[in-house]
């Protein structure tokens, strides 16, 4: 058994495969970090101050609801995040803002601007759950409507003095600032990554495409080489006169010479089916030769590499050089095995099926029989996908 190697390719595909990989690999570290942030943030720091400012907010209760549901979106958002899925943006996104702008009423004129009133530092936080992977356009957007409840909470409960209206323009820069450098920062690494990973996989798959071209020219030179020497030293013997062109041993080695130069010049034909078109090559010397041929296809053969298909060829190839009287080669094909027999008229003499088939590369072994019974010799060649 010969194992037989084939190239790989990697091409466009396979490097926006990996780029895909490296982008989502640092988009969800940045996922886990915002859930994070975001649900510790409203666990250690907005609860403890709701709970502390309870008694001296307007309405406890309803400061105290809007906290429990903006909780939920936050967990629910968080789950859906990790798993690599994404939340509807709108739907939260609408919540939130009923939220914020029922906390900044219930949470009374003496608590506007306490730690009592969580959604000050905590929501924005939240912003950033249900908009993720979307544009940043939305963040800066949903945080604008943010600052304008704000605002109008801070003109309704009578805050507009200097005072009061630099502090509300503080609050609202130190609790935005971050949760946009922090989402603009995400997609701007996860972007960053996935183009990196693209140019090295691109530059990858150009080494690997070269090296599979010079490995290919090198065995395509090297059995062009062994069938030139073969054919060379036919036709020197003849030249010297050491050999008889009318023995059939003579005759044999030179159109099995003839057949192996033919196929490999089919190899590198552009053709929608190669197999068949090396091995009608095949038959169709054998037919100058006085060799009457049927050649019988069933089935489209799928894509296979050389070595797989000389595995396939070879074999009949080398037989149709000995045979006698007629020939019968039948190529059947299918998604996941691939067939060729050929059987001609049993005689006299040597076999000569050429290398005995190998293990594939991965796309599955190539196996081979020949029989011979005194009336017809049988030689088959098959491929299995594994």
């Amino acid at each position: 058994m010969v194992r037989q190697w084939a190239p790989e390719r990697a091409g466009p595909g396979a490097a926006a495969t990996a780029a895909h990989a490296v982008g989502d690999a640092s988009d969800r570290g940045a996922r886990i970090a915002a859930v994070l942030i975001a649900l510790a943030w409203h666990l250690a720091i907005g609860l403890p101050a709701l709970l502390d400012s309870w008694s001296r907010l307007a309405a406890p209760s309803v400061v105290a609801a809007g906290w429990l549901v903006t909780a939920a979106i936050g967990v629910g958002s968080g789950v859906r995040l990790l798993r690599g899925g994404l939340p509807p943006a709108r739907l939260l996104a609408v919540a939130l803002l009923v939220v914020d702008g029922v906390v900044f009423t219930a949470a009374g004129e003496r608590q506007l601007f306490t730690t009592g009133n969580w959604v000050w530092g905590g929501l924005a936080w939240f912003f950033l759950l249900v908009l993720w992977r979307r544009p940043v356009g939305w963040l800066l957007a949903l945080l604008g409507a943010h600052a304008a409840i704000a605002l109008v909470a801070v003109v309704l409960h009578g805050a507009t003095a200097s005072a009061d209206l630099s502090r509300y323009a503080m609050y609202v820069y130190g609790t935005s600032s971050l949760p946009v450098a922090v989402f603009a920062g995400a997609a701007g690494i996860a972007a960053l990554a996935r183009d990196r990973a693209s140019t090295a996989a691109s530059a990858l798959a150009v080494v690997a495409e070269r090296d599979a071209a010079e490995r290919a020219q090198r065995e395509r030179q090297a059995r062009l080489a062994l069938a030139s020497g073969t054919a060379e030293e036919v036709l020197a013997a003849l030249a010297a006169g050491d050999a008889d062109p009318g023995d059939p041993a003579v005759r044999r080695r030179a159109v099995l010479a003839a057949g192996r130069l033919r196929r490999l010049i089919a190899e590198s034909d552009d053709v929608p089916d190669p197999l068949l078109h090396e091995l009608r090559a095949a038959a169709d010397l054998a037919e100058r030769n006085g060799l009457p041929i049927e050649l019988v296809a069933v089935g489209a053969p799928p894509e296979l590499p050389v070595e797989v298909r000389r595995r396939l060829a070879d074999p009949a190839t080398a037989a149709l050089a000995g045979a006698r009287g007629w020939a019968r080669l039948t190529v059947v094909s299918g998604p996941d095995e691939v067939v060729v027999s050929l059987v001609t008229p049993d005689h006299d003499g040597p076999d000569a099926t050429g290398p005995p088939g190998g293990d594939g590369n991965g796309d599955g072994p190539v196996e081979h029989l020949h029989e011979r019974d005194g009336e017809i010799r049988w030689t088959q060649t098959r491929w299995r996908r594994t």
